[in-house]
């Protein structure tokens, strides 16, 4: 798949009030994630779109994240046909945590320490 026309947006410059959507695993979730982040597998996404809806509101954008970026930019643009304002974070977790953008993990999001990304 090719996304050139998808839009990004840098992990620094998602903004601390964001809608964070993780569309990663729960093993994935559980090793490192942004506290607050909804997360929704990427094969549940479509299931649980009502729950994605409801926490969007009107109007609010939806930052998509995975661990890299290929799986959130397929959800993106997922997203964006459904007529949400959704844009993919360029390079996902990896890059979060390059920009040095605070994370928690564990299931509960209590845990400190190294993260497994």
């Amino acid at each position: 798949m090719h996304f050139a026309q998808l839009p990004q947006m840098e992990a620094a410059a998602v903004p601390a009030d964001g809608l964070l959507l993780d569309v990663r695993e729960d093993d994935e979730w559980t090793a490192g994630h942004v506290e607050g982040a909804l997360h929704i597998p990427m094969g549940q996404v479509v299931a649980r779109f009502d729950e994605l809806t409801a926490a969007v509101g009107e109007g609010r954008r939806v930052h998509v994240m995975c661990r890299v970026g290929g799986r959130s930019a397929q959800v993106t643009q997922y997203l964006v046909a459904q007529g949400l304002d959704a844009v993919n974070v360029d390079g996902g977790m990896l890059a979060w945590d390059a920009a040095g953008r605070a994370m928690v993990s564990g299931p509960d999001g209590k845990a400190e320490g190294a993260f497994v990304l």
